[in-house]
């Protein structure tokens, strides 16, 4: 697991000169707008929404003592659940709405490693890409809320708790965001289950990949702009010679002789 991670995160180097190289940039225009908007509007709205929530949960502590403590404690997990599902959100419709640009550019990262001009095994039209797209992101989004609610609850717990709910939060999140990115490049050859399975199986390197995501949301308005260029390039890169070495996708030889010289 630990090393596929580390896998799912090395695919990240040599991603700006590639991306320059297949002239991929233009692909990404629209996404990145996607992405500023919708940052945009889930950002003011966990802002306004996270004072809200603290005060819902204070409504829990009936008694008198204690009272300021458990409202002081309860505006922090407030923010912390609000800033959570916003991410949620966030990744979530970012990659079902940038399907059906990102799968261009997935295609065209294979075609370079491969060689060979990548077969359509399924129905490839922009509106069965978003259609695939939204269908696991909406799959993911349900999964991803069912786990990370029960995870909340630990921020209640002291000290431990706190500590212990975000790194599990930042792995789970980590694992969808990468799923999500790594989708680009499976759906050319797997059913829908099929792709589930696959990720499954390699799921470290979804929550290398993932990882790597997450934390450019943490960076200023830059984060949201590259966040999706540089991972879904790293994951469309692994993704492909995952494919390769499970020889579930034709190789042209030599060109991956130059590649590799």
């Amino acid at each position: 697991m630990i090393k596929n991670i580390l896998k799912g995160i090395q695919a990240y180097s040599g991603t700006f000169a590639l991306i320059s190289k297949l002239k991929l940039w233009a692909y990404f225009a629209i996404p990145i707008l996607i992405s500023i908007i919708t940052a945009t509007i889930i950002g003011i709205s966990a802002y306004g929404l996270s004072d809200n929530m603290g005060r819902f949960i204070a409504k829990a502590w009936i008694w008198d003592w204690g009272k300021e403590t458990f409202t002081t404690i309860s505006t922090f997990i407030g923010a912390i659940m609000i800033v959570a599902i916003g991410l949620i959100l966030y990744k979530h419709i970012i990659m079902a709405l940038s399907a059906p640009f990102m799968s261009p550019v997935s295609e065209k990262i294979e075609a370079h490693l491969t060689g060979i001009k990548p077969k359509n095994h399924r129905n490839s039209s922009f509106q069965a890409q978003l259609w695939r797209g939204i269908r696991i992101n909406v799959r993911n989004l349900g999964k991803e809320l069912l786990v990370t609610l029960p995870i909340l609850l630990l921020n209640f717990i002291p000290l431990i708790g706190s500590i212990t709910a975000t790194v599990i939060l930042f792995l789970v999140q980590s694992y969808y965001a990468g799923f999500g990115n790594m989708d680009y490049t499976l759906e050319r050859h797997f059913k829908y289950r099929e792709s589930i399975q696959f990720v499954r199986k390699y799921r470290g390197i979804a929550i290398g990949n993932g990882m790597v995501f997450m934390l450019f949301l943490f960076i200023p308005v830059i984060g949201v702009i590259i966040v999706l260029p540089l991972s879904v390039t790293a994951a469309s890169l692994r993704t492909v010679k995952l494919l390769q070495n499970e020889n579930l996708i034709d190789v042209n030889h030599s060109t991956l002789e130059k590649l590799s010289s």
